[in-house]
Order: structure tokens, then C-alpha cells, then sequence
């Protein structure tokens, strides 16, 4: 039997600089902006037009929803038993996520597995990697003005030229001493914004074996639930 694909509830959107209605799609919403003096009458008729097209839309989102599946296991770099795997439960008891560190297991609803390991990630990494940075930063005595952390697919970290850095949330999943490595990066290019002699100079100075992290950060794949 066929599973009923049901779509959420659109949510609109007035928008005063909006010329045109438009809707986006993605895999937990569906979005219509529409302009500020916008008739419901014009709404309903737009949508009604389009409602095979957004039928259609939200089952390839759902489709390459459901393939992104979440990992079994995973490591945390901060815990002091990091090569001991954390391992992931989905119980139907929980809105969101919990982890248990003493039993290891991150409980999560069972209705939205990837959602909510994608949450907690996030969570953990606001929440542990910028003290960690500002730890490094210390022990390298090199001043940053402030860190951002997100989830981005393509870069573990950045540095702009107002020193802020950026660091990617998923570098919880990783080795405490690659999560280093990345730090002394982005504080790196507080005092070299290239990757000049000088700037690598600076990061031997703060890592010995960055050459060792570098190639170790370049073979790692994570999870691709983790990015929508």
C-alpha cells in the first residue's frame, strides 16, 4: 500500500516590497509570499492552480528527507570517554531530544528522527564550542572579537576581516584534537587573513601535526542528515 503523503499547513506571508506571489517549498514547510494588499480570493485561486505542482514538490522534499537518515552512533568531543559511542534511541515519549550522558544514548521522538539529531547537534555545539574556542584562543593568546556557530556544508570554519569567527556545529562529532586544529585555523587568520607562509607558520607555532589534522579533516564525511 501506497503511505499518504500529507502536506503541512502553507503558511503566508504579506510582504509590502512583494510583486509577485511565490512559494517555496522545503522539507518541513511550505511558504506563499504574497503582496501587502493581497485579496484571500486571489490567494485561494493561486493556490488552487498550483496545487498539483505543489503536490508534487513536497513528495520529492519528503523522498530526499526519508533517504537522509541518521547515524546509529556518533562521539562527542568533549567527553572524556570520546572513543565510547553515544548511541541514538527514538522513543515516541519525547517532543524533541535528551541525552543521557552517563548511559550514552541520545533519546529522540521517533516521529522525526533526522530533525532532531540535526536540533541536538546544534544545540550541543552553541552550547560547548565557543567556550572551547575562547579555551584555545587563551592558551594561543590570540584575541577574536566574536564566534558564530552554525551548520554549513562546506566549511569547518571562517574568519572574517573583523576577526569574528564561524564554526561549524558539526565539529562536535569530531576528535577533540581536529576540533583544535580548526580553532587555531580561524585564530590564525586574526593575524594573517590568507594562507601565506606566515599564516601557516602561525599555525605550526599553536599545532605541531596540523599537516596530520588537515588530511585527517579532508577524508571526513558526515552525515548528510545534518544539512538540509
Amino acid at each position: 500500500m501506497q503511505s499518504l503523503i500529507v502536506q503541512p499547513e502553507i503558511k503566508i506571508v504579506r510582504h509590502a516590497s512583494a510583486k509577485h506571489m511565490r512559494l517555496r517549498v522545503d522539507a518541513h514547510s511550505i511558504r506563499l509570499t504574497v503582496p501587502k494588499f493581497c485579496h484571500d480570493q486571489q490567494i485561494q485561486q493561486f493556490l488552487a492552480q498550483h496545487q498539483q505542482w505543489l503536490a508534487r514538490v513536497w513528495a520529492q522534499q519528503q523522498a530526499k528527507l526519508n533517504t537522509q537518515t541518521s547515524p546509529d552512533h556518533f562521539t562527542l568531543f568533549n567527553r572524556q570517554n570520546a572513543e565510547q559511542r553515544f548511541h541514538i534511541q527514538a522513543v515516541s515519549t519525547l517532543k524533541t531530544w535528551q541525552l543521557d550522558v552517563e548511559q550514552q544514548i541520545l533519546y529522540v521522538n521517533d516521529q522525526a528522527v533526522t530533525l532532531h539529531f540535526r536540533n541536538f547537534v546544534l544545540a550541543y555545539a552553541k552550547k560547548y564550542l565557543a567556550g572551547y574556542l575562547q579555551q584555545v584562543a587563551q592558551q594561543c593568546a590570540i584575541h577574536y572579537q566574536r564566534c558564530n556557530i552554525r551548520l554549513v556544508k562546506t566549511r569547518w570554519g571562517s574568519c572574517s576581516q573583523r576577526h569574528a569567527i564561524m564554526l561549524n556545529a558539526s565539529l562536535v562529532l569530531l576528535p577533540e584534537k581536529l576540533v583544535r586544529y580548526v580553532c587555531v585555523h580561524e585564530l590564525a587568520h586574526t593575524r594573517h587573513f590568507d594562507h601565506s607562509p606566515a599564516f601557516w607558520a602561525e599555525v605550526a607555532r599553536h599545532d605541531a601535526d596540523f599537516q596530520q589534522h588537515r588530511r585527517a579533516l579532508k577524508q571526513i564525511q558526515l552525515p548528510h542528515c545534518l544539512y538540509r
